[in-house]
């Protein structure tokens, strides 16, 4: 489905990222991995044309986004769930997954809607309230159903996580497997390691804007230095993936 080759992102003369290279097949959910600061949201910002590429090439489905500015990479079938989940506060959470629909037709939208729906049934309940004042999970959801809304062939998430209670985590995590199971092919960036290995096919390790680890969930998640790589320089002299 995704297909990254040699990426290289640049913001002024700070190199972030340096040749990175990975895959997302079909169906399946990857987790990219690292500490703060390691690259993973600049890798998710580059594919949706919201990042300068400054080397590399990105393919979905066999089709060049390099380059495309956002709402073309959004009409390919892509969508991005972004840190901090980024709503409309002041807006209901009608509103807020309606915008997410804006490239489809009508009747699509009316379609993915009612999908939307049938993946989070607490927020029919929540319809007409204003998204600010909705609790975190029930906020994440309303992210994730917006970044739904445009039915993508490939989702995107960044750190959806982050900030929930224990118990609000494991359901965003079951909530991200029934997604995909429904079809979805899933690219997750996240930093709590565990919880997105149980879930995913394969994962990457980001270090300092280079990838120095893949394989496995399973294999990742026994990896005796895995840890190492939240604290900053801990997979140093790793050889690099293939």
């Amino acid at each position: 489905m995704l297909e990254i080759e040699a990426l290289e992102v640049c913001y002024g003369a700070i190199r972030v990222l340096r040749q990175i290279s990975l895959s997302v097949p079909p169906g399946q959910i990857v987790a990219l991995l690292g500490a703060n600061g390691a690259g993973k949201s600049t890798v998710l910002r580059a594919i949706c044309g919201l990042a300068p590429v400054a080397g590399g090439r990105v393919w979905l489905a066999g089709e060049e986004l390099t380059g495309l500015p956002p709402h073309e990479v959004v009409r390919r079938g892509v969508a991005l769930c972004p840190e901090g989940r980024r709503l409309f506060a002041n807006l209901t959470v009608q509103e807020n997954l309606l915008l997410g629909g804006y490239v489809t037709e009508k009747r699509e939208r009316r379609q993915a809607f009612e999908w939307v729906l049938a993946v989070f049934p607490r927020l029919k309940e929540r319809l007409n309230q204003r998204a600010g004042t909705l609790s975190g999970g029930e906020q994440q959801m309303v992210a994730l159903g917006r970044a739904l809304m445009s039915r993508p062939r490939l989702l995107l998430l960044d750190e959806p996580s982050l900030g929930l209670a224990p118990l609000l985590v494991r359901e965003v995590f079951r909530i991200i497997r029934e997604v995909n199971d429904r079809g979805t092919t899933i690219l997750l960036v996240e930093q709590n390691a565990q919880a997105a290995l149980a879930i995913a096919h394969r994962g990457y390790v980001l270090e300092n804007g280079r990838l120095v680890l893949k394989g496995t969930g399973a294999e990742l998640l026994a990896h005796p230095h895995l840890k190492e790589a939240y604290l900053g320089g801990g997979l140093e002299g790793t050889p690099p993936p293939e």
